[in-house]
This record gives C-alpha cells, sequence and structure tokens, in this order.
C-alpha cells in the first residue's frame, strides 16, 4: 500500500561531501527525478546538481570488499538522476577518517540525454547538491524490543528493550522536501517511509518520522 501511494524523494541520512572536481565551481543544473516510478502521471520535479553534493558515508569504502559496485578509487557509478561519475580519492581528518571524496564526471553522460549509456556501470547512488540541500532532524524509529519474543523463558522483558529504538539524526534532504506540511509522507529512497512530525513541524522545518523501513532486519 505505502509503496503504490508514497511519492519518492531524496535524503541522505549519513552524509559525507563528494566534490566534483571538474564540474565549475558556482555553476549548477537541474536533474529531473519522477515523484512516483510507477505513476508517470504525477510527473517530474527539479533536483538541483552542483559541485559539491551529500552522499551515503556507506557509499563509498577506500578498499572495496567483494562485490561492492559504488565509489572507490578508479570505480565509476551513476549519480542517479544525474551524470557516471569516477572516484579520485579522498581526504582524511587526523584521526584517519574520511572527511571529503573526490570524483570527475563525464559530461556526456547525463540521464535522461542521448549519452547516458554510453557508459556501462554497475553502481548506483542518491546525493543531494550540498548547495541546495535542506538540513533537517529525522527520527529513526527501530523495534522497541530488541528480541522477537522479550520475556520469553525466564528473562525480564525490561531486559529485552532495544536501546536504539529511536535515533535523532540531522540528514540531508533535497530542496522539495522543506515544503513538507505536517503529517506529509513520503519514501525516501533506500531507507524507507517517513512523515513529517504533526506537532514538531512548523513552517519550512518540517522533522520527519520514520514510520517503516524497506527491510525487515528479522526475516529470515
Amino acid at each position: 500500500m505505502l509503496n503504490s501511494s508514497a511519492e519518492r524523494r531524496i535524503a541522505v541520512l549519513d552524509p559525507i561531501k563528494l566534490v566534483i572536481d571538474n564540474y565549475p565551481e558556482g555553476q549548477s543544473e537541474d536533474c529531473h527525478a519522477p515523484n512516483h516510478p510507477q505513476k508517470p502521471e504525477l510527473g517530474h520535479r527539479v533536483v538541483p546538481l552542483s559541485r559539491e553534493l551529500w552522499i551515503e558515508r556507506e557509499d563509498f569504502m577506500e578498499e572495496p570488499s567483494k562485490g561492492y559496485f559504488r565509489l572507490f578509487p578508479g570505480n565509476q557509478v551513476r549519480l542517479r538522476y544525474g551524470y557516471v561519475v569516477k572516484c579520485l580519492g579522498c581526504e582524511k581528518d587526523a584521526a584517519g577518517n574520511v572527511t571529503t571524496v573526490h570524483c570527475e564526471y563525464l559530461p556526456d553522460t547525463k540521464s535522461g540525454t542521448p549519452g547516458a549509456d554510453s557508459v556501462k556501470v554497475k553502481g548506483n547512488i542518491h546525493w543531494v547538491s550540498a548547495a541546495h540541500a535542506y538540513s533537517a532532524e529525522v527520527r529513526l524509529y527501530d523495534r522497541l524490543f530488541k528480541e522477537a519474543h522479550p520475556g520469553a523463558g525466564d528473562r525480564n522483558y525490561l531486559d529485552d528493550i532495544n536501546p536504539d529504538s529511536v535515533k535523532t539524526i540531522t540528514a540531508q534532504l533535497e530542496p522539495a522536501l522543506k515544503d513538507a506540511k505536517p503529517e506529509d509522507s513520503f519514501q525516501f529512497e533506500r531507507h524507507g517511509y517517513f512523515v513529517a512530525d504533526r506537532k514538531d513541524s512548523q513552517p519550512g522545518q518540517p522533522i520527519f518520522n520514520r514510520t517503516v523501513t524497506l527491510r525487515d532486519n528479522w526475516q529470515k
């Protein structure tokens, strides 16, 4: 039901900066994303692209594991609704944590253009423009209990409470989400279904709650 009714939007929940080194500074352009992949009648929305983007931290690995098709030095991926980019490397802080990923884009590969399929890649990642993104509070709700059968056997059910049943993060959202009204709901691509909080959202500053994930981590 949610899959068929919820419009799609882009949100980066664990952001890391991606810089397109060969993209002109100060320039931006429109990419177009469908509001629902199975309902063309809902139309498209503009997603701006610029030189600096936010991507998910998990979409880059300096030393990729087997079967990893996203960003790592020398690999090419498609920026969803945008261009194919090639990863050049990364910057790290004093503790060795990756702070910025660098890439270059292939100008003739923009989605929706005749050259879009000229370069074949296995990876496809989502992103938001750092210059246009909306920084927002997002609450990630999970199961109240960490066990499928809390209190089973001789255990106290209180010992089975999930300490991570709710996490509050600061995410980077596509600019269209800034206009969301309380109780508006969307599928955040790759992440699940989210609703603008009824009480805490303010005009131009919605706060989002995750209601359902896309995968059941208890399912075998």
